[in-house]
């Protein structure tokens, strides 16, 4: 969704078709500034605003390249989380309690939630991406691969430089158009930002407040339900029926525990509903998690991600570390891709053959599981690709 002023402006604006993607990368460019200017912005900004900009292959490479998120959950997880984090989390948690005070009072969100992402974006505002920001965003466009997620964002980055916010030639950030501590995209800071610190400007790059308190308010933009939970670990019994495993599926936390899921850390919350999640299958990590969670999609679409984020946040609010289990092997690189040309084969929409256990995979893999009377737990395994 566009801003106010853009929105308006293309109400009275004449109908002109402009390229989506692809093609000479110089008139894809040429065609944004002439439906900026004809969607009411003034010409002279919409030249300065486009003059600098550059395809940036460094973008697509980066683009390309993100085997990580072939990892499985236990062994990302423990790449990503180390005493070091958990004790400069903390630190900070200390140092900008304040700042967590006032999120928590107004948005909800607990601090430990701000804290994991600000540690995995960023690694606390340390390093915070050195691609320029307009090149990436542009580039992105052009490319034909997610140029809807990409494009309205170049306009809203048009509109923080008209409003003085945002430096074409010098903003710096992400491969995929983030800014600042908690990496946020143009439309998001138009948004959400805040100015937490009080001295007239949103600087989500050089102050935390500002990029804590905006974090804040997006993920609340987002669905975040005050002051409720969004992960914790389980145990569950050897006779789990593994089928109820999944987000697709949600019980209130008494029904869980009727059928023998208990905590590994303190309580669960008995006023909540929640989904069991096991990442690896049954022999592996399990969790139940709450609505929130799903909130942590909009955020990122990586399972992977989004689970060791919010184990993460847990582990910084004191949760111990989580039970391995023994989990079976799972299929990677070649493998991985083969199950999913069979899958697809067989029908199921399984999405892009990456090699990536996204949801489309893990519930084809389910129905598989179902049909060949294996155990429904979602984990691709080599037995489940010999039997296919």
């Amino acid at each position: 969704m566009r801003s106010l002023f853009l929105a308006a402006a293309l109400c009275a604006a004449p109908v002109i078709a402009f390229a989506n993607c692809g093609g000479s990368f110089s008139a894809f460019v040429k065609d944004l500034k002439a439906e900026a200017v004809a969607e009411g912005v003034d010409p002279a900004t919409a030249d300065r605003f486009f003059a600098s900009l550059r395809q940036d292959p460094r973008v697509l490479a980066a683009d390309r390249k993100q085997g990580v998120f072939q990892m499985p959950f236990v062994q990302f997880s423990r790449r990503l989380i180390s005493n070091d984090r958990i004790a400069k989390g903390r630190a900070n948690g200390q140092r900008y309690d304040s700042v967590f005070d006032r999120v928590e009072a107004t948005y909800g969100v607990d601090r430990n939630v701000l804290l994991a992402f600000w540690a995995f974006e960023t690694d606390y505002g340390t390093f915070q991406g050195d691609f320029n920001t307009a090149n990436a965003l542009v580039t992105l466009s052009h490319d034909c691969r997610r140029p809807e997620l990409f494009r309205p964002q170049v306009f809203a980055a048009l509109e923080l430089f008209a409003k003085g916010n945002f430096n074409p030639a010098t903003t710096t950030g992400a491969w995929a158009g983030e800014i600042g501590m908690v990496q946020m995209l143009p439309r998001d800071i138009l948004e959400n930002g805040v100015d937490g610190d009080g001295d007239g400007k949103v600087s989500l790059k050089s102050s935390a407040a500002d990029a804590l308190m905006s974090g804040g308010k997006m993920l609340q933009s987002l669905g975040w339900r005050a002051n409720e939970p969004w992960l914790a670990e389980v145990s569950l019994p050897a006779d789990f029926d593994w089928s109820q495993t999944g987000l697709g599926t949600t019980k209130p936390v008494t029904d869980w525990q009727a059928m023998g899921v208990e905590a590994r850390n303190g309580a669960l919350n008995t006023g909540l509903a929640g989904s069991i999640i096991i990442p690896q299958g049954r022999k592996g990590p399990a969790f139940l998690a709450y609505p929130n969670f799903n909130v942590y999609f909009d955020w990122n679409q990586s399972f992977t991600y989004v689970l060791t984020a919010a184990y993460f946040a847990t582990r910084l609010g004191g949760a111990k570390v989580y039970d391995a289990g023994t989990p079976e092997a799972g299929l990677e690189g070649a493998a991985m891709k083969q199950l999913q040309s069979k899958l697809q084969a067989l029908g199921h929409d399984v999405g892009k053959i990456d090699g990536i256990l996204g949801s489309g995979t893990r519930a084809a893999v389910r129905a598989e599981q179902a049909r060949l009377g294996l155990p429904v737990d979602g984990w691709p395994t080599a037995a489940l690709l010999s039997k296919l």
